[in-house]
């Protein structure tokens, strides 16, 4: 008789459009909790390791990007398994050699209590770090957007910064955005979800393909 192979997931991901979980973690900025990040848009991020070359480049590439995000009313918040006094000891060595200063906190979660909450350890691809997850989280505490790399691929922050706006863009307007969306291109309009309203949906001024597709612009 053969073995069943059972295909329920042993760990459980966080799901888009529900409350991300809640934490509490020692970071180089101090003891800090999501909750302190409440009224403020959050970018969660996890690196693989400390003193890892694609890793590095990348926090150079996220500092390079914060007064962006600043701008945009986002802050930001790395993780990796490693000790404190590694984070420490590593930030210090990009600014010693690179010039560049880490201005964001970044919880170091030996326990890997926060790396299970959030789905950041994949045995597939790694068993002892955890793979490059980007959570973000709205002001309201709502996890709104999940993107995970692996360990060899270094992530593109210009498409973080493109999906923040496209983020904050349908919240203020009730609008989507289309496939390769930037700041001042034309947006979706809701679909229509009755007969009559399609009808009217042609009539209303929009570029329209047909009743089901139709952009605006904004302003």
């Amino acid at each position: 008789m053969s073995e069943e192979i059972s295909t329920t997931p042993t760990t459980s991901f966080p799901r888009l459009n529900e409350p991300a979980p809640d934490f509490e973690a020692v970071t180089t900025h101090g003891t800090i909790r999501l909750s302190d990040f409440r009224d403020s848009w959050l970018i969660l991020f996890s690196h693989p390791a400390d003193f890892t070359p694609v890793c590095t480049t990348e926090f150079l590439a996220f500092t390079e990007i914060y007064p962006e995000l600043q701008k945009r009313g986002v802050e930001l918040l790395g993780l990796s398994i490693d000790s404190v006094y590694s984070h420490i000891a590593w930030t210090r060595n990009i600014e010693e050699k690179m010039g560049v200063k880490i201005p964001f906190p970044i919880i170091a979660d030996l326990d890997k209590k926060v790396a299970t909450l959030y789905g950041m350890i994949q045995p597939g691809e790694s068993k002892t770090e955890t793979v490059r997850a980007v959570f973000i989280i709205d002001p309201k505490g709502i996890l709104r957007a999940m993107i995970y790399y692996p360990l060899s691929t270094g992530r593109n922050m210009d498409e973080i910064l493109r999906l923040i706006d496209a983020l904050q863009t349908s919240d203020q307007y009730q609008v989507a955005t289309p496939a390769n969306w930037r700041p001042g291109d034309k947006v979706i309009v809701p679909p229509p979800t009755t007969t009559e309203m399609a009808e009217e949906r042609l009539k209303a001024g929009y570029e329209c393909v047909d009743w089901y597709l139709c952009k605006k612009t904004l302003g």
